[in-house]
């Protein structure tokens, strides 16, 4: 098996430049008036507003060629929040490595 260079980085290295963008798989709510364009925004099946994902999980605001988000300076609260580095992110960065196998 290889090894996944985004999942060898210690804690201290990860960055969003080097991550895979392992937060660009979850689902995001989007709670109030985000900026966010139309186009990237989906109603859900409850009603709410959601990001809108590819059929493949990804985000549509997701740049394939860059792995960096298209709307970063209007990107949802909750992906501002999304600490780089935290649990949350450590964990994700582990779940990826189903992707890459």
């Amino acid at each position: 098996m290889s090894t996944i260079p985004h999942l060898q980085l210690p804690t201290a290295a990860i960055s969003c430049s080097n991550c895979a963008a392992c937060c660009c798989q979850l689902e995001v709510m989007l709670i109030g008036d985000t900026g966010v364009p139309a186009r990237f925004i989906e109603t859900d099946d409850w009603g709410g507003e959601v990001m809108r994902r590819l059929d493949d999980g990804w985000c549509a605001a997701l740049d394939r060629d860059s792995m960096r988000c298209t709307i970063y300076e209007v990107r949802p609260l909750i992906c501002r929040e999304f600490e780089m580095g935290s649990a949350e992110c450590r964990d994700e960065r582990r779940g990826m490595a189903d992707i890459y196998r």
